[in-house]
């Protein structure tokens, strides 16, 4: 069963048909659990939440570049959580695949490591429901660049494919 974490608490709601697998690579995956701990934990007030998340990070990264990208996954989180004109949901703890917000998530930090714009406003717009994405897009090229730092570089196939189909239609009818 997926959350839904508002800005205020966490319901739970129907599982999405559209439930990605976990990816394999570290860097996606610390960006989507990392996404749907800090979410959870903003939401309930369960310290379980963030030491789940530091548990993660910490075990791949170590516990230096975890303080590091965890204080700027914070950031990323609270502004998605301040923006967001919609609930956005989550999958509960230890769930083997994504859903599509957390997709979303994991698309706008490879869409900033990768400069790819369009991918990255249309998915910030898609993940809080709304066109002022400002606080948001900062957040996340904050995220990015702490990841890339890292040695943390998610992938060009990890940004939304639906931004990707719809930029490729837009390049042949030019």
């Amino acid at each position: 069963m997926a959350n839904s974490a508002s800005n205020t608490s966490i319901q739970h709601v129907r599982r999405s048909a559209k439930v990605v697998p976990l990816p394999a690579r570290a860097p996606e995956r610390l960006v989507g659990v990392g996404f749907r701990c800090w979410l959870a934990g903003l939401s309930t007030g369960d310290i379980k939440c963030w030491e789940d998340a530091w548990n993660t990070f910490s075990g791949m990264l170590g516990p230096e570049n975890a303080k590091t990208l965890l204080l700027d996954l914070s950031k990323f989180v609270r502004a998605v959580k301040a923006s967001a004109q919609r609930d956005i949901e989550i999958s509960p703890a230890g769930c083997r695949s994504f859903c599509r917000d957390e997709c979303l998530a994991i698309s706008i930090i490879a869409a900033c490591q990768h400069n790819e714009r369009q991918a990255l406003t249309a998915s910030v717009s898609a993940l809080i429901g709304t066109e002022d994405i400002g606080d948001t897009l900062n957040g996340a090229l904050a995220l990015a660049a702490a990841l890339r730092s890292a040695n943390q570089l998610l992938c060009a196939e990890s940004v939304c494919p639906a931004t990707c189909a719809l930029r490729a239609q837009r390049r042949r009818l030019m």
